[in-house]
């Protein structure tokens, strides 16, 4: 039987990522550890309830979490191999193909090392973010290589169910592929229409909707970080631009086709309906129901009350602020058959409820 045992656990860099690993391995009962290359990261860490910042023996560690950027995971994992010799090594960044090649190519004994990568993060860095439930029901996927030891992937798949994520694996190259797709391209989508804004003017801007939003929300994000993943990915990032840059031009050839648009408007619906929804399973029709809120202390509170006593779950919600008025819109999507009786009850409470 292969022992599996984690604790303690040494996690070297305290971003938000780290430091909720931390969290949560700390809340499910394990001994953990931090460092970072800034002592007051550490610090602010180790008072969010991500670890200790205490030393321990090298001999002692079972396992090293390394989450740091992607410009010095090589040679932080290939430094925790050499320091930490009973320790399996794993890495939290957002590229393997690359971190592999460069310590394959530094020709140490990887067999205790498994690359790994939580698909769970935020436009906000930093300690001080961190929180214990960042990675519950979210995909964490394992990418062992030809010698990862068997000791080793499954501690990283023990640490990925302790913070209650959904564990999938797959080879280095297959991943950088995949988060091309639906990670590193949408990020740059988000920033090009982003820093389209910069040209518009303001009078424009003021018209912007929550659609608007919702595309640009993501470039928000630090482009430092996303630099360093852009670039160590970009050879799977150009394909998948290259193949956008097709369809863009073939966008542009019709669009004085009414049917053609429309073709590539379905095509993208259809497309939205290929993703998850709620529990992973496929992504069902809901009703929406908008109801007008005002801006003032307590009144989403009151709102959820009145939706609760109207006995309809609520599958999802969004809020959308208007300019010219201190109000909001909630929109809230239920079941089809509810959402007559709740927007009835939503009225008899005093609510308005918008078409």
């Amino acid at each position: 039987m292969i022992d599996v045992r984690i604790s303690p656990v040494l996690i070297i860099g305290t971003g938000l990522v780290g430091a909720s690993v931390g969290c949560a391995l700390t809340r499910a009962g394990l001994e953990v550890h931090l460092q970072d290359a800034s002592p007051t990261h550490a610090l602010v860490a180790a008072s969010r309830g991500a670890g200790t910042i205490d030393p321990i023996d090298p001999e002692d560690v079972n396992l090293v979490v390394v989450a740091a950027p992607p410009r010095v995971l090589a040679p932080l994992i290939e430094d925790a191999l050499a320091t930490y010799p009973n320790a399996s090594v794993t890495d939290t960044g957002s590229i393997k193909g690359v971190v592999l090649a460069q310590l394959r190519a530094g020709g140490v004994d990887l067999s205790r090392y498994c690359g790994s990568h939580p698909m769970a993060g935020s436009q906000r860095v930093g300690p001080l973010t961190a929180r214990a439930d960042l990675f519950e029901e979210r995909t964490w996927i394992v990418t062992p290589h030809d010698n990862s030891s068997a000791k080793a992937v499954l501690a990283v798949q023990r640490i990925a169910d302790l913070c209650g994520a959904r564990v999938i694996s797959m080879a280095a190259g297959h991943h950088d592929e995949a988060v091309a797709q639906v990670s590193h391209v949408p990020q740059l989508m988000s920033a090009l229409v982003g820093g389209g804004l910069l040209e518009l003017p303001v009078e424009h801007l003021r018209l912007a909707g929550q659609g608007l939003r919702d595309v640009t929300r993501i470039a928000g994000s630090d482009p430092g970080m996303w630099t360093q993943i852009i670039s160590a990915n970009a050879s799977a990032v150009r394909t998948e631009l290259e193949e956008l840059s097709e369809d863009l031009q073939q966008l542009i050839s019709v669009l004085d086709d009414p049917a053609q648009v429309t073709a590539f408007l379905d095509r993208g619906r259809r497309g939205t309906r290929r993703l998850p929804g709620k529990h992973g399973a496929l992504p069902a029709d809901y009703a929406q129901v908008v109801v007008e809120i005002p801006d003032e202390p307590g009144a989403l509170a009151r709102l959820f009350s009145d939706i609760d006593k109207a006995g309809v779950n609520v599958e999802d919600v969004a809020i959308d602020h208007e300019l010219e008025r201190e109000v909001g819109r909630l929109t809230v999507l239920v079941d089809p058959g509810r959402a007559p009786s709740l927007r009835t009850a939503m009225q008899a409470a005093g609510w308005t409820v918008r078409d």
